[in-house]
């Protein structure tokens, strides 16, 4: 008798899962998305890093030169410059990575057997900048060895010192300290994820205590709703950005280099996108529970895919293409580049740009479906 009541029991919460489509999907969905998102994008195994060149030497040595940097399959060379400005604007708008600067000279003193060139590193992320670091070095260590034994082979003798010394300059994070990388990317997290998820149970806990249909019989317009149910959030998300801004320059040593108000207005152009997430998972759910389970479904692969975890570099190439569509990628590269670089809007103004039409996609279409699902 008591283990069929227990079967009838578990014959029910069987019979209700399979009946309700969104938790059907969402326990078949999420296992498959996680398995992908951690099997593909889930590596900092970094390679394809992005490289300018500045060859002021423009001869066979130099040419030789990058060839050995392009068989290290680490790097690809996507950029060529003529001054230290056209170089430090790529760096500043996120466009290149790591500079390789060949001096005039390069020629005649690799003859001589002194022969320097420098690699200019971006150190706002310390593990692509870490990885470049080591294997220019260990290009550089591997290059002279080569020309040594052709010289030795040619002259009869080993050459005194290693003919090509590759110098390195760290820009922004000399130390490669990886909080400068994490803590800015906890601010986007914390937009992300904490102002969805209550904008989108708070408007369900309404609907199921009943309390939002004596909003809806009084004279407010569905507008005023909305914005009176978001902008505390919005209020929050600030708030919460001043916190980590504080805690991460005091405690971690996180610098705050750009500008105060291009900080704000960026954090509110994210929160648009992220509350329009709240108020569209509010609309797919009947209970708290599923809109939680919503907006995680919404979250999870933002979060993975915006290189808040793994360096977008090290995904393949598709995911890397699926990443444009995510719109914590570009908020990513906002905040890292305003607190460790120190940019203005002219270096960010192509993601600031996405922002505003992540937002306005993204709380037009939620808005829309709000006011039907009140009607």
């Amino acid at each position: 008798m008591f283990n069929s009541r227990i079967f009838s029991i578990i014959r029910k919460e069987f019979l209700q899962i399979f009946r309700d489509p969104r938790t059907l999907a969402m326990i078949i969905i999420m296992p498959i998305m996680q398995l992908f998102l951690l099997g593909y994008a889930a590596t900092t195994d970094v390679k394809n890093i992005s490289m300018t060149v500045w060859d002021q030497s423009k001869t066979i040595q130099s040419r030789n030169l990058l060839d050995a940097f392009r068989a290290a399959d680490y790097f690809v060379i996507e950029h060529s410059v003529g001054s230290l400005e056209e170089y430090q604007a790529l760096i500043e708008s996120g466009d290149t990575r790591v500079v390789l600067v060949i001096p005039p000279d390069y020629d005649r003193r690799l003859m001589e057997g002194n022969a320097q060139v420098l690699m200019v590193l971006d150190g706002s992320d310390a593990t692509v900048g870490a990885t470049a670091l080591s294997t220019a070095r260990l290009v550089g260590q591997a290059y002279s060895t080569k020309i040594m034994s052709e010289q030795s082979s040619l002259a009869g003798r080993i050459a005194p010192s290693a003919p090509v010394e590759v110098r390195t300059q760290v820009w922004y994070n000399p130390d490669l300290n990886s909080a400068f990388f994490n803590i800015p990317g906890v601010i986007g997290m914390i937009l992300s994820f904490i102002t969805s998820i209550l904008t989108a149970t708070t408007i369900v806990r309404e609907r199921e205590r009943g309390t939002i249909e004596q909003l809806i019989v009084t004279p407010i317009r569905s507008w005023e709703l909305i914005a009176g149910k978001l902008l505390p959030y919005v209020i929050l998300g600030f708030i919460e950005t001043l916190e980590v801004l504080l805690i991460g320059h005091w405690w971690f040593g996180v610098p705050i280099r750009g500008s105060g108000g291009l900080i704000i207005l960026t954090a509110g152009l994210f929160l648009m996108s992220s509350l329009g997430i709240g108020l569209l998972a509010s609309t797919m759910a009947n209970t708290q529970q599923e809109a939680m389970m919503t907006v995680m479904m919404f979250n999870l692969p933002m979060i993975f895919l915006s290189g808040f975890f793994f360096p977008i570099a090290a995904m393949p190439k598709f995911l890397q293409i699926v990443s444009y569509a995510i719109p914590l990628r570009y908020y990513l590269t906002i905040i890292r580049s305003l607190l460790i670089k120190g940019v203005g809007l002219a270096a960010i103004q192509s993601e600031v740009i996405a922002l505003i039409i992540f937002g306005v996609v993204i709380m037009g279409a939620a808005s829309l479906r709000f006011r039907k699902r009140l009607d």
